[in-house]
């Protein structure tokens, strides 16, 4: 069976992996980044009496990825909307 996506599915799929994309960037930012690249100068950092890398490494990654959770469900929920009402509209 040959499917091919049309314009709208096109432009729905560029949408989901461009905010895909960007959150899995934020992700490895703060997960690798503050945690473990760039530790030694963030331990200079004082951040609710530790370190602000030690505070990333155990306790920020967490909260952001559930940040990130929170984002994609609700800029998902956006552009499902906008994409409903293109087929429905018929543009």
């Amino acid at each position: 069976m040959n499917q091919t996506l049309n314009e709208k599915q096109r432009w729905y799929w560029k949408k989901n992996i461009q905010l895909i994309t960007g959150l899995l960037i934020v992700w490895f930012l703060v997960g690798l980044g503050a945690g473990v690249l760039f530790a030694e100068p963030l331990s200079n950092v004082q951040f609710l009496n530790v370190s602000l890398s030690f505070w990333f490494a155990h306790q920020g990654s967490i909260l952001v990825f559930i940040i990130l959770i929170l984002t994609y469900a609700i800029r998902m929920d956006k552009l499902d909307k906008q994409y409903k009402e293109m087929i429905k509209d018929g543009n």
